[in-house]
């Protein structure tokens, strides 16, 4: 059966305090030019995991109706500016198989989506390895893409150039989605949560838009989150330069999906009004940027499944919006479905 409501922004924020002590091991071993073990799993036992995930994120989905959210590791921890590949590819490993370790605890709540390994100046190798590592081994759905992973410095390859064609491709034929998602800024130009998520959002976009690369990759699919960034709410400048400029805005969309990570009603009604439901993926990234509740309605501002309510949307619409267009942007989650439920 699928589940109603399928929140397609979680991640993994309420871990137990022996991740951020690893992490923390980590960074200052290779400050200090120490070896450090970083193969070893960290010492977390499954009932810290229960613990940590009941009284959180678990308990805030039962209230508010959600049937499954997608998961990935803490997207501000990501850190891929930090270290080397070598770091990042260990951490990102350690994140992967406790989002692995949740989503066994917690089979029919929570559905895996990866971290990546990245790191300014590296090449894909190890990206792509570890993709295939938690798709093709360990069942994940999709995976979250840091298009800059400099911390905010933006100095890297854009979207479009070549450096990116190995994960394309291999999204592609492993027909799994890619959220952009930025990590920590390291630049105090940003503040990470308030302006550079937003800004990466919409430089994405833009990138995608200006250069038509995703053309070459048909079967790619990728989600812009947080309401897409700028893009809706400046929909006629975009949309006008598209016109001027000759770039292809429609077939960009047929590719390109937002969410509904948008945390107030005016907001949701304008998404909801220029952008096509087929393109819009409900999404809360509870317990995450906006934790706390508005003073006015004594609700919590991420509480985005309130505000899908009350536009003037047709149920069919809705309906598309809380789980048919996750269904058909991750075609895996509909197997990993099905066996669960053979299994129960």
């Amino acid at each position: 059966m699928v589940p109603l409501i399928i929140d397609c922004h979680g991640h993994y924020t309420t871990f137990p305090p022996a991740v951020g002590a690893w992490r923390q091991a980590q960074k200052s071993a290779f400050v200090d030019g120490l070896e450090f073990d970083a193969a070893s799993p960290i010492d977390i036992s499954d009932d810290e995991l229960r613990e940590s995930i009941e009284g959180a994120q678990l308990a805030l989905q039962r209230e508010r109706g959600i049937d499954l959210t997608i998961f990935s590791p803490r997207a501000s921890w990501m850190e891929h500016h930090v270290g080397d590949q070598a770091v990042s590819l260990a951490w990102t490993r350690q994140q992967n198989d406790l989002i692995r370790r949740i989503c066994d605890l917690f089979p029919t709540s929570f559905a895996p989506v990866a971290q990546l390994p990245q790191s300014p100046g590296a090449d894909l190798t190890a990206t792509v390895a570890e993709l295939r590592r938690c798709v093709e081994e360990l069942g994940f759905i999709g995976c979250n893409v840091n298009p800059d992973p400099s911390g905010g410095h933006f100095d890297g390859p854009p979207l479009w150039d070549p450096y990116w064609s190995p994960l394309w491709e291999t999204m592609q034929e492993l027909d799994v989605p890619g959220m952009i998602h930025v990590s920590g800024a390291d630049n105090d130009y940003f503040h990470t949560t308030g302006s550079y998520y937003l800004s990466a959002d919409t430089t994405a976009f833009m990138q995608a838009l200006s250069s038509g690369f995703m053309r070459d990759y048909p079967g790619l699919r990728l989600i812009i989150p947080h309401g897409g960034g700028a893009v809706p709410y400046h929909w006629g400048r975009f949309a006008g330069m598209a016109q001027d400029k000759g770039w292809d805005l429609e077939g960009l969309m047929e590719q390109v999906y937002f969410d509904t990570c948008v945390y107030h009603q005016p907001g949701i009604d304008l998404l909801v009004d220029v952008i096509a439901p087929e393109n819009i993926l409900f999404g809360t990234e509870m317990i995450g940027a906006v934790r706390g509740k508005d003073a006015r309605t004594d609700r919590y501002w991420d509480d985005t499944g309130y505000y899908i309510e009350h536009t003037d949307l047709p149920q069919a619409e809705k309906d598309l919006i809380y789980s048919g267009n996750a269904m058909r942007v991750f075609p895996r989650l509909a197997a990993l479905l099905e066996d669960r439920s053979r299994a129960s």
